[in-house]
């Protein structure tokens, strides 16, 4: 019998230990998670189609205007002149591909009522700063749009820090505030369908949405476009919501003015995420966060994500969980990163092992291997290629290793 190669030896191996009790746990649980996925996606898309169908209802009820409000006589003057006034503040920083088209969505609303906007950004040197004030001059005629300039924070991230001075600078009347990030690719009717909802429902504490990743086509934006599917569930339920998105968030501008529920100081006074702060906020107040059907936004990836910036943004996602503002804030961040950690190597699991398993198929079936070949000798013990197991074979109690059954018609490669 020629020897078997170390390399062969190692993957009938590892084949073999992927057939035991524990192995076959984790493809099960593979499995579920899978399934998991599988239903949160399709009630996803369930609520989002739930949404379209009641859009083309109204057209073909005579409603042209179905994709900005489901009452046409919404769209009155009476009732626009009484809308509340709505200040969007984005913090910047730097200049994507991207960030120009997002800019210009962004203030080109048709929302009725009065709106600001406030694009917030460190210094003169970023090069944000030109670029938006450029926009601003092409647009002053049409949007009251205007740029400040923060400083450098030193209690906060510099985003936080830009949110809060930008609602320092917000108008006196301003009822509502929506923070946006600059990746943030508007449809026209969106403030005003955020301002729909919080005006139905006063006792809402933040309205949120989510983005639907556009890749470019390179390694970096497919990872993240996978990395955020999941995630996407949260928001997908139409209404209320344990989840936030630091890129979109409207709420009420008293709560800023009065510091109410500490969220001012908790931002402020050492807040790293804007997201993670408020949602403890939130939570800890019992505070209501909800998610509209119609808050998605596209979120086109740049070109140039290739897979270390992907990894880059993996380790920024991680440092987030360990920033808190209480000690219950702290175990849920603990227990979120240890069961996204788990449930990821526990979908990814069942794959490693089904590749192994291919991979040894394939090497006996192109090598040629037959039975005596694949029998590994280590330290006196005998491994085989678990295919083999109950197809033909038989262990021998005698001489310790598997043997063929000469009386059985099964074939030793017949189960491939």
């Amino acid at each position: 019998m020629s020897a078997l190669d170390p390399v062969d030896c190692l993957l009938f191996s590892l084949s073999r230990a992927f057939c035991t009790p524990l192995a076959v746990f984790i493809q099960i649980q593979g499995c579920v998670i899978c399934l998991t996925l599988a239903i949160g996606w399709a009630f996803a898309a369930y609520v989002r189609n739930r949404e379209i169908n009641r859009m083309k209802d109204g057209i073909k009820g005579g409603n042209t205007f179905a994709f900005l409000c489901h009452d046409i006589n919404e769209l009155e003057h009476s009732k626009q002149v009484n809308l509340p006034r709505v200040t969007v503040v984005m913090p910047l920083k730097g200049f994507g591909e991207h960030n120009l088209h997002n800019w210009k969505s962004q203030i080109t609303s048709l929302y009725g009522g009065p709106l600001e906007f406030l694009f917030v950004v460190e210094s003169t040197e970023d090069p944000a700063y030109h670029a938006v004030s450029r926009l601003i001059t092409d647009f002053k005629d049409d949007v009251d749009a205007k740029t400040i300039v923060a400083g450098l924070s030193t209690t906060c991230s510099q985003k936080i820090h830009n949110q809060l001075v930008g609602v320092e600078k917000m108008h006196k009347d301003t009822k509502y505030v929506l923070f946006l990030d600059d990746d943030v690719r508007l449809h026209p009717g969106s403030i005003r369908a955020l301002t729909a909802e919080m005006e139905k429902n006063p006792e809402i504490f933040i309205q949120t949405g989510y983005p639907l990743d556009l890749p470019s086509g390179s390694l970096g934006s497919y990872c993240i476009y996978e990395y955020h599917m999941p995630c996407s569930m949260g928001f997908a339920t139409g209404g209320k919501t344990f989840f936030l998105w630091g890129g979109c968030m409207m709420m009420h501008a008293d709560d800023f003015r009065l510091d109410h529920y500490g969220v001012v100081s908790g931002l402020r006074d050492g807040g790293y995420s804007d997201d993670m702060t408020l949602a403890a906020l939130a939570g800890a107040h019992k505070r209501l966060i909800t998610s509209p059907p119609v808050a998605v936004f596209p979120h086109p990836l740049g070109s140039d994500l290739n897979f270390s910036r992907y990894w880059n943004y993996l380790r920024k996602q991680t440092f987030v969980l360990e920033s808190y503002i209480s000690k219950v804030n702290w175990l849920m961040n603990r227990a979120l990163f240890s069961s996204h950690c788990y449930l990821s190597w526990g979908f990814v699991a069942p794959y490693l092992m089904a590749m192994v398993h291919v991979a040894a198929a394939l090497q006996i079936y192109i090598q040629g291997y037959s039975y005596e070949e694949t029998t590994c000798t280590t330290g006196g013990e005998h491994t085989i290629f678990p295919f083999w197991v109950g197809r033909g074979i038989n262990y021998s109690d005698e001489t310790n290793v598997w043997v063929p059954d000469l009386d059985s018609d099964t074939s030793l490669f017949g189960s491939f």
